[in-house]
């Protein structure tokens, strides 16, 4: 009988103590290991763009001959620049404005009252179901009888609107508190009043989110560049390297190189903006 006693307080775990080998360790190694499948081939590439064309293939994380003669060759033998200052260009212009139109278009379709409101919101909802390859032919005989095949307009205007933009701002206006909007208008405010001085400044944690994405999309977009446009001075960074590699297909380091060179302006952004971006999906949640 006290055996039996001994052997149930051996073998019976305490309420609330765990293992050595919890759910939560088990979590922080799958985020480790998946953290480190991640950042390899980043971190593999920014290292083996300082290799030499002999080392470039040698399996070394690590350089053995230093050089930044890649960097150099990138930037004067093509017109790298002008590739890099064309997407900047596209994606600064895009993010900016596409903000704009659609925090108006989300504020709209969260707060105010009129008459198909909420079918207008499921018609722009379900444009998130096509892909684009689908729009593109009929997207690219539109651009080209408006005439802005090879020109900046053909570039920008037909990437502004997006309805991840719409539906994601339109879930976060929806969670904010109505009193303050209520209040305003006591006082006399208008709705362009409101949504100027009360909105947007609250909307600043979403819309830093949703500036990251829209620049980083269009900064890597390429079928819609390739398909609207042939000339040179309007090629961006993604079909420059794209060219960069068929054209030096052996030459790992310059493909590299260029590849870094792109990336990087991407991952700087990421950092600088990384708490925003956080508290973005924290507190915008659907309803």
């Amino acid at each position: 009988m006290a055996s039996d006693t001994m052997a149930t307080q051996v073998t019976t775990t305490p309420a609330g103590r765990r293992g050595p080998f919890s759910s939560r360790t088990g979590l922080t190694v799958l985020a480790v290991v998946v953290t480190l499948i991640s950042v390899l081939p980043v971190l593999w590439m920014l290292t083996s763009s300082f290799k030499t064309r002999e080392t470039v293939t040698d399996g070394k994380l690590i350089p053995t001959d230093f050089t930044f003669d890649n960097f150099v060759y990138v930037f004067t033998e093509v017109p790298f620049a002008r590739y890099l200052w064309n997407s900047f260009f596209i994606s600064a212009v895009i993010t900016v404005v596409a903000l704009f139109f659609h925090s108006m278009a989300a504020y709209a379709l969260a707060r105010l009252r009129f008459p198909g409101r909420d079918k207008l919101f499921g018609a722009i909802f379900a444009t998130l179901l096509v892909t684009a390859p689908v729009v593109l032919i009929p997207l690219f005989l539109v651009v080209r009888e408006l005439g802005m095949l090879d020109s900046y307009a053909g570039l920008i205007i037909p990437a502004i609107f997006n309805a991840f933009g719409i539906f994601l701002l339109r879930q976060f206006y929806l969670g904010l508190p109505k009193e303050l909007e209520e209040a305003a208008v006591i006082d006399g405010c208008g709705h362009w009043r409101v949504y100027w001085s009360i909105v947007l400044p609250m909307s600043r944690p979403i819309l830093s989110a949703l500036a990251i994405f829209f620049f980083l999309a269009n900064w890597n977009a390429f079928v819609w560049p390739l398909v609207v446009t042939s000339d040179q001075d309007l090629t961006v960074v993604q079909l420059g390297i794209a060219s960069f590699q068929s054209q030096y297909s052996s030459n790992w380091n310059y493909i590299l190189a260029a590849a870094t060179i792109a990336a990087l302006p991407m991952l700087i952004l990421f950092f600088i903006f990384q708490r925003q971006i956080v508290e973005s999906v924290k507190t915008s949640g659907l309803k």
